[in-house]
């Protein structure tokens, strides 16, 4: 028997009881004839003593850290208890030590504060899985898991595995291919998404299905994206745009009281229109305000060139700022505006000052009463700053966005604790792209036009398009996209409008996605669904901006896993079996 209890179970009430422990040696220390051992697992830690036995005492000297140990003894009360760990109040006095593996001394130490650096960590990734912090947050993600999977069933839900070697359907991201041996100079695909195989099932009647999936987009990685990702997929039939976001802000509201005991209110809805004029972003940070203030037509026309020669004039008021902010920090805040990341050309700014003066650099081109007008518009008091930005529309309400979550980060307004759920609805159906002159689907090209708006879209002009809205939405949580969705075009002329208006002929379309118009001639039911970004939704929800904590073995921002050495080249036997003749010098 290699243990009777885990490292993280036994209390008080367990004294005087003989028991079997099995794990790694955290940490040992020596005090004279005396020995201790810390004992880790994954279930916690316990402390170990090796005393009135000359030859015991010796062989737990010669542990190393992360030797693998089995340890037999007795529960006794400890005299120095650590309120810290749970097994604080015991120790056991050992009888018998057995060495079951040795261990070389790790790269890092395995602590919650290691001294590890993430290169390191991720080459070792089965010694930092052995952290707690590690380990915590997997054991988070397999709960959100198992909550989800309760509720989807309980709401009548089925799960069905979708293949994962399909066709290629570029659109949006680029597939990762996969070469098949026995159809020579032919490729499977890896999906980005099941989308159109849950679609398929609503047409086999299944009426409600899910599943957490691995999906797959060969792309540029940053911290809240992973070349291999996991969704939880849905879809539904017979269902409007109202059911799908009842039933998953259900969804929502029980993981957070499942898994973190958090009671959140109904989710307010803003549409995509009113959350681009207010924030500049269709995934807004609500957890604080600073909204959007458009101020074009009381700025221009007063002889100040930037602002008489923007198609935008914006601000933000920043309240009970103007004290901490000197003329310092406010020049530094505008070299930030002007990296090539946000790419503004300035920042104007008005200060009222809590003794009723105002100060701005402005103040050659404007009267004090101009000034107070802004105040009245943007809502500014005594102790405020206003932040104001000029230019084209779009770039413009793209950079104040960019200001407008640095302040809030730097006035603590986004406390990773608090959270503001929102549903951003009625997205544009498409998206014109001048420097290709065509359109793009916004979410995907199987989302259906909002059902007033159908005649439009199949008869409408190249204008008409460009205001069709979508029965399309998304859950943001933090100013993040946790999952987004649409009404589901089911009507194979209307699709086949679609794949047109984004520019795909009708061989094309009949070649990629025949096997989808096809099953629409038969009785295909009005339909609709999402998909969480579950990675993305276990980090938020655990306050952390990067979502490879949360995944065992992630890949690094190269899209490498250095712990396998992985992607590699394979043998060119292999090669020639895939009919693949490829030259690249091997490095």
């Amino acid at each position: 028997m290699y243990r009777t209890h885990t490292c993280g179970e036994l209390r008080i009430s367990d004294v005087n009881k003989t028991v079997t422990l099995s794990g790694w040696v955290d940490a040992s220390r020596a005090f004279g004839p005396m020995t201790f051992v810390d004992l880790r697992d994954r279930y916690g830690i316990t402390q170990v003593v090796f005393e009135n036995n000359e030859d015991l005492n010796k062989q737990a000297m010669a542990l190393g850290r992360e030797f693998v140990v089995k340890v037999e003894g007795t529960v006794r009360e400890r005299m120095a208890k650590n309120p810290n760990r749970a097994t604080g109040d015991i120790e056991i006095v050992a009888t018998e030590l057995t060495v079951l593996n040795v261990s070389k001394t790790p790269p890092f130490t395995i602590k919650d504060e290691t001294d590890g650096g993430d290169d390191i960590r991720m080459k070792y990734r089965y010694l930092d899985l052995r952290r707690g912090a590690v380990q915590k947050n997997l054991f988070f993600r397999s709960q959100v898991a198992i909550e989800t999977r309760k509720y989807l069933a309980g709401q009548n839900f089925i799960e069905v595995e979708t293949p994962n070697l399909i066709k290629s359907t570029p659109e949006g991201a680029r597939d990762f291919v996969v070469p098949s041996r026995m159809n020579a100079g032919q490729f499977y695909a890896l999906p980005q998404s099941p989308q159109t195989f849950k679609q398929l099932l609503m047409v086999s009647g299944f009426d409600k299905y899910f599943q957490i999936v691995k999906c797959f987009r060969d792309e540029d990685l940053r911290a809240d994206r992973q070349p291999e990702f996991t969704q939880i997929d849905c879809e539904m039939s017979f269902v409007t745009q109202e059911d799908i976001l009842n039933t998953f802000e259900g969804l929502t509201k029980h993981l957070f009281k499942t898994c973190l005991n958090i009671d959140l209110p109904d989710f307010p809805r803003m549409t995509y229109d009113e959350a681009m004029s207010l924030y500049g972003s269709d995934k807004p940070d609500v957890r604080f305000g600073m909204p959007f203030v458009e101020l074009t037509d009381v700025a221009k026309g007063k002889g100040f060139p930037v602002f008489d020669g923007a198609e935008l004039v914006v601000a933000i008021n920043t309240e009970r700022v103007a004290s901490q902010y000197s003329n310092k920090t406010i020049n530094e805040l505008t070299e930030w505006v002007k990296r090539p990341q946000i790419g503004a050309k300035g920042l104007a700014y008005v200060k009222f000052e809590e003794d009723g003066s105002i100060k701005s650099p402005l103040s050659k081109f404007f009267t004090e009463e101009d000034f107070k007008t802004w105040a009245d518009k943007c809502g500014a008091k005594k102790g405020d700053i206003i932040f104001i930005l000029s230019g084209e529309a779009e770039k413009t309400r793209k950079q104040l966005s960019e200001l407008r979550l640095e302040l809030g980060n730097r006035l603590g307004l986004r406390n990773p604790s608090v959270f503001k759920p929102l549903w951003v609805v009625d997205f544009p159906l498409l998206e014109w792209d001048d420097d290709t002159q065509r359109f793009y689907a916004m979410h995907h090209p199987f989302t259906s036009p909002k059902r007033d708006q159908i005649a439009s879209m199949l008869n409408g002009d190249h204008e008409t398009m460009k205001n069709l809205r979508a029965d399309a939405y998304d859950l943001v949580l933090n100013g993040v996209e946790i999952g987004g969705g649409s009404i589901r075009i089911y009507d194979r002329d209307l699709q086949s409008k679609n794949f047109k208006l984004l520019g795909m002929a009708e061989e094309e379309a009949e070649s990629k996605f025949g096997f989808l118009l096809g099953a629409f001639e038969f009785g295909a039911p009005p339909h609709g669904g999402i998909a969480f970004g579950f990675d993305r939704l276990c980090a938020v929800m655990s306050g952390s901006n990067s979502i490879r904590d949360f995944i065992a073995f992630p890949k690094n921002n190269q899209g490498r896993d250095v712990m396998i050495d992985a992607p590699s080249f394979i043998e060119d036997s292999q090669l020639a079996e895939l009919n693949i003749d490829v030259t690249v010098e091997k490095v």
